[in-house]
C-alpha cells in the first residue's frame, strides 16, 4: 500500500512494498516532487573564493549554503553549489569531460568581438586561458580554466 501524501514518503514519490518503485516513477514522471531546482556542484579547495569567481561571472551574489564550506550561486533556473569536501571522501582535483558552459547573446555586435571583452574580464577574474578564441558555425567559443582549474566554456551566439 501506498504512503499516504505527507506520511513516510516525499510528496509525488509514494512507495509500495510490492515494487519499491514510487508511484512517480510508475506512471512516467521519476522526478515528480523535487523539493528544488537542479543544481551543478563542484568541490573546491576554497569554496567561498570560487563561489565569489563565479557570481562575478555571472553577474549574480553568492549565498551561503548549508554549512560553512558550502555556497550557493543562483543561475539558470538551478545553480551552481560550491562546497569543499569532507576528508571521509576527498574530491582531488582531475581533468574530466565535464565543464560548466556560459552563453551570451551578441545581440548585433561582432561575437568574436563580445568574446574578447568577455574571456578578458574573465581572466581578470583569475581566469586561465586554453588557447585560443575561436569562431564556430555556432557563434564565438573560448575554453578556460577556472582559478581552481575546471574547465569554462565561453560561448557569444550571433
Amino acid at each position: 500500500m501506498a504512503d499516504p501524501p505527507g506520511e513516510g514518503g516525499a510528496e509525488g514519490l509514494e512507495t509500495t512494498p510490492e515494487d519499491g518503485v514510487g508511484a512517480s516513477a510508475r506512471d512516467g514522471r521519476p522526478f515528480a516532487g523535487l523539493a528544488s531546482a537542479p543544481a551543478l556542484v563542484l568541490a573546491a579547495d576554497d569554496p567561498a573564493a570560487l563561489a565569489r569567481f563565479y557570481g562575478a561571472v555571472l553577474g549574480v551574489a553568492p549565498c551561503p549554503g548549508l554549512g560553512p564550506t558550502h555556497w550557493r550561486v543562483p543561475w539558470a533556473g538551478g545553480g551552481l553549489e560550491v562546497y569543499a569536501p569532507s576528508g571521509a571522501r576527498p574530491q582531488p582535483r582531475q581533468p574530466g569531460r565535464l565543464a560548466l558552459a556560459l552563453h551570451r547573446q551578441a545581440s548585433g555586435a561582432d561575437p568574436p568581438g563580445v568574446l574578447q571583452r568577455w574571456v578578458e574580464a574573465v581572466q581578470a577574474l583569475g581566469a586561465q586561458p586554453l588557447g585560443s578564441p575561436r569562431l564556430e558555425s555556432f557563434g564565438a567559443e573560448a575554453w578556460l580554466l577556472d582559478p581552481e582549474g575546471n574547465r569554462l566554456l565561453l560561448v557569444v551566439q550571433p
